[in-house]
């Protein structure tokens, strides 16, 4: 697909998102003007390139953004809790553009047939070799979920994320699912493949006996003769959001006491820059900004939330930055900082899109993807249906791609409702593309996706709703642990984000009925914690879904989102109705 000069121009004129005015491309044709939209003047003497979330795609996708990501109490309103026309508001993106496609879910559909598709490796590629040729000494700093989200990352254990990671030149990592290949995969990475080429930084990380370091906590690089220190930050909930039994032998946690040890290190050492690698999620950075003293800038993820500009935070030793770059290679944040006397005087920030039609594909990156995927492109390509609508995962309550699952966990095991986890990984379908094992695999790819059946009475299910709301909505984000709230099939329920633990779930009905605490009602799920599921005989959830999808006589219809009814926490800005 090509897009026209006017189009091409509308990119030009997403200035914050772009960063850039038309200048001398305003009279440009479509090819050159495409050169324009990264074509990012250098500033300062300090600069790195953010990554985060990209959960192994390798090749281009579409990506629906968020049409609820509701903010609470203090976050309400705030970045990141903003989507559709309120987030163009903040950004200065004008509607309608591919900057502001990029960046929420409105007319998605026609817009993603319009622009094409984001993110793919090699057109990643393309635009970290521009940047960093721009800008000597740049480091590009991977947030993590790299290793984990498809069927050839599942398959490879990671290798095929690896290897192109290393052909891209991530300098610095740190880490969330990539702890569920393993203990000892992630260390036989790290020491084998990542030797001498790429650090794995986790300052919060320490083993379970002694409580020693598993992972450098920093390290400090000197760019343009600057000393700049990178501290790590994993996922500090993985044995709570994750089986444990991945990572037995090893704590998490915040652990902002001791990261500001670290800060205060570095600095000892001379640093004049200090910037936090985190897989927090932005909630938990916004707050630890204000706690943590010292910290220039923050580049978080995990929450998947494409930030267009930086949030400021006030601290006792100044102010922090805080950003998050979005995911599944969607987009590459540029941190320019201007560092005078020892300390840092001015930055820019920009957020830029990865549409794959307007940078060409880096050939020896397309060249590795073509030869990792070689082996599984006939499994991987292979139809089992076509979907009549769109199919996506995004969001704090359902999505398309979710409800497909449910409902054919329900269909295919005879139960009377399903639970789908509040994963925001996935990739997006559009009305009338093919279902392929690919995209199944996009959506249900971990190295614990069993499908399970198991007997709950109505009080342990509210149970589970409750625990699941308060980690999404708890006002305190050190008490959340990123996600969206469970998807639920059958079962119809109220929800209010508003009150506290144990009584935001109301109402919940059955065909109409209401539950009964004290009855046992059958209920699907996948991708259990509990390390019994590995012996107990359950199938790969893909197994059951492929079996549904093959029922369906080629054609899915269009799915409708069992969607709670929200009884307070409305009208915000997070969130758009149905019919926007």
């Amino acid at each position: 697909m090509n897009l026209s000069k006017r189009e091409f121009l509308q990119v030009l004129g997403a200035a914050s998102v772009g960063g850039m005015s038309l200048g001398r491309w305003a009279q440009a044709d479509a090819a050159t003007a495409a050169e324009g939209l990264y074509d990012l003047p250098r500033f300062g003497n300090v600069s790195f390139l953010h990554m985060t979330d990209c959960h192994a795609q390798l090749r281009p996708i579409h990506f629906r953004e968020p049409s609820v990501n509701l903010g609470i109490g203090d976050m309400k309103g705030r970045l990141p809790h903003l989507v559709g026309e309120h987030l163009l508001q903040v950004a200065k993106v004008p509607a309608g553009t591919p900057a502001a496609h990029a960046l929420t879910c409105l007319d998605f559909e026609p817009a993603a047939r319009r622009y094409g598709k984001v993110g793919g490796f090699a057109h990643l590629a393309t635009l970290v070799k521009r940047m960093k040729a721009s800008r000597p000494g740049a480091l590009l700093l991977d947030g993590g979920d790299t290793w984990q989200g498809s069927a050839t990352s599942l398959w490879t254990k990671g290798q095929d994320m690896v290897d192109a990671a290393k052909l891209l030149g991530v300098d610095i990592m740190t880490g969330h699912w990539e702890f569920t290949l393993g203990m000892d995969r992630v260390k036989e990475i790290i020491e084998k493949d990542f030797a001498g080429k790429v650090e794995f930084l986790a300052q919060n990380v320490k083993t379970a006996d002694f409580g020693d370091p598993v992972f450098k906590p920093y390290v400090i690089r000197e760019i343009n003769g600057v000393p700049c220190a990178i501290i790590g930050q994993a996922f500090p909930y993985t044995p709570i959001a994750n089986p444990r039994y991945f990572v037995a032998d090893w704590t998490f946690g915040i652990q902002d006491d001791n990261l500001q040890k670290m800060v205060d290190e570095a600095r000892a050492k001379g640093a004049q820059v200090v910037v936090l690698l985190s897989h927090n999620g932005m909630d938990v950075d916004l707050k630890m900004a204000g706690r943590v003293s010292g910290i220039d800038a923050i580049l978080g993820g995990h929450t998947h939330d494409g930030m267009p500009v930086a949030s400021v935070v006030a601290n006792r030793g100044g102010q922090t930055l805080v950003t998050n770059a979005g995911s599944n290679g969607k987009f590459l944040g540029v941190m320019d900082f201007d560092v005078k006397g020892g300390r840092v005087a001015d930055f820019r920030y920009r957020l830029l899109p990865v549409f794959a039609n307007m940078l060409p594909a880096d050939r020896d990156m397309d060249a590795l993807i073509t030869r990792v995927r070689a082996p599984y492109e006939a499994k991987l390509a292979e139809q089992l249906a076509v979907t009549e609508g769109t199919l996506y995962r995004r969001g704090n309550f359902n999505g398309t791609g979710d409800q497909l699952l449910l409902d054919a966990l329900m269909d295919v095991q005879g139960a009377e409702m399903a639970f789908s986890p509040g994963f925001r990984w996935g990739t997006s379908l559009l009305a009338g593309q093919p279902i392929t094992r690919e995209w199944l695999m996009d959506m249900t790819a971990t190295t614990y996706s069993y499908a399970t059946v198991t007997p709950m009475s109505g009080e342990m299910i509210k149970t589970v709703l409750e625990d699941v709301c308060d980690n999404l909505f708890n006002p305190d984000p050190y008490y959340q642990q990123g996600g969206d709230m469970v998807r639920v099939g059958g079962l119809q329920y109220s929800c209010n984000p508003l009150e506290t633990m144990g009584k935001r779930i109301s109402d919940m009905r059955l065909g109409g009925k209401p539950i009964e605490a004290s009855r046992l009602y059958k209920v699907a799920g996948w991708a259990p914690v509990a390390e019994e599921a590995r012996s107990a005989g359950n199938r790969p959830v893909w197994e059951l879904v492929e079996q549904w999808l093959k029922a369906r006589n080629g054609v899915v219809a269009a799915r409708r989102t069992n969607m709670p009814t929200l009884t307070g926490g409305l009208p915000n800005p997070g969130y758009l109705p149905p019919s926007a």
